[in-house]
């Protein structure tokens, strides 16, 4: 008899605490029961979440067993959020006590920063950057549009200017002269030898056609420049009007019939030229780049040789201006 009461009170006791493990207790943040406390028949779980806002939220909760698939490895129990989206979330589980998810502290995952739409659209600044660009970039490129026709337009203007002038000169603008050819050889072609320079009518235009270089002299009566002319170099004495009478004696020294020779400066032209304040006398000759012969012997020491030689063309051209003149005088 004794033994069967022992045995029930056994058989009760095994009900009882088989009965109460299957109720297992959790911390619950959101249940109403005193101590925030939920029992369950599956699992207890903590959560860590970060809202759009950056605040970290901690859940404490319990999962009934009939929402655990697969039982052995409950999928809701690995889930966590991705690391590139703007909310995250991660979960962590377990069974072994009462109020176990007390314990647990899941932790987020550091975040990749990826500067994409998402870190641009939460940057209010970067938004008022976006718009002025936007405004600034076609005003940009307008205006460089607007400074590229300007100059486009500047440059036919300039070559239709250039085209009037060569129209309303008396001589081509274009260089005449061949390339195996001087202005010497222009100069005898078209005078047949005689010394005197141009014809008289292109003597009378040339101040136009030739452009001045750089200043090379100056002396008691004028400047001496080097110019180009019909793409030749020449020299260009320019006299004030003051000193008229030295520019007309030179240039009816120059124009004497049968003057030219190798040994004497050649004449080219003599012309006049208003630039609007007063009026230049231009005589052009050939250019020499060694200038003068004072200038040469100050700067070079001459041998035997070339003194020879220069002393040989000096004697020549002295002879040629001292003989007599045979043929047409004047």
């Amino acid at each position: 008899m004794i033994f069967y009461v022992v045995c029930a009170i056994i058989f009760v006791l095994i009900v009882w605490k088989n009965h109460g493990s299957e109720a297992l207790k959790c911390h619950c943040d959101i249940c109403g029961k005193p101590n925030y406390t939920c029992e369950t028949d599956g699992l207890c779980f903590t959560s860590t979440s970060l809202d759009d806002n950056g605040i970290i939220t901690h859940s404490y909760r319990c999962f009934p067993k009939r929402e655990l698939q697969p039982p052995e490895h409950p999928m809701v129990c690995q889930y966590s959020g991705s690391k590139h989206s703007v909310s995250q979330f991660v979960i962590k589980c377990c069974q072994g006590y009462d109020y176990c998810n007390r314990d647990l502290s899941p932790t987020l995952a550091p975040r990749t920063i990826v500067m994409g739409s998402d870190m641009l659209d939460k940057d209010p600044r970067l938004g008022t950057l976006e718009l002025a660009f936007i405004i600034a970039a076609p005003i940009c490129a307008a205006c460089i549009f607007a400074v590229i026709a300007w100059g486009l337009w500047q440059l036919r203007q300039k070559h239709r200017r250039y085209q009037v002038d060569c129209e309303n000169s008396l001589e081509s603008c274009e260089p005449m002269l061949p390339p195996d050819h001087s202005i010497k050889d222009m100069i005898d072609m078209t005078t047949s030898g005689s010394g005197s320079g141009l014809p008289l009518l292109v003597q009378r235009s040339i101040a136009r056609q030739i452009q001045l270089v750089e200043i090379i002299g100056k002396g008691r009566f004028g400047e001496v420049w080097r110019g180009r002319w019909r793409g030749q170099p020449v020299a260009v004495k320019i006299f004030s009007s003051r000193d008229e009478r030295s520019w007309f004696r030179e240039v009816e020294i120059y124009q004497t019939v049968m003057l030219r020779h190798s040994n004497i400066l050649g004449f080219i032209a003599a012309d006049n030229k208003d630039n609007g304040t007063w009026t230049q006398l231009w005589l052009i000759t050939d250019y020499h780049e060694n200038g003068s012969l004072y200038d040469y012997l100050n700067k070079t020491t001459v041998d035997t040789a070339g003194m020879c030689k220069m002393a040989y063309s000096i004697a020549n051209g002295l002879a040629h201006l001292h003989m007599e003149i045979l043929g047409t005088q004047g």
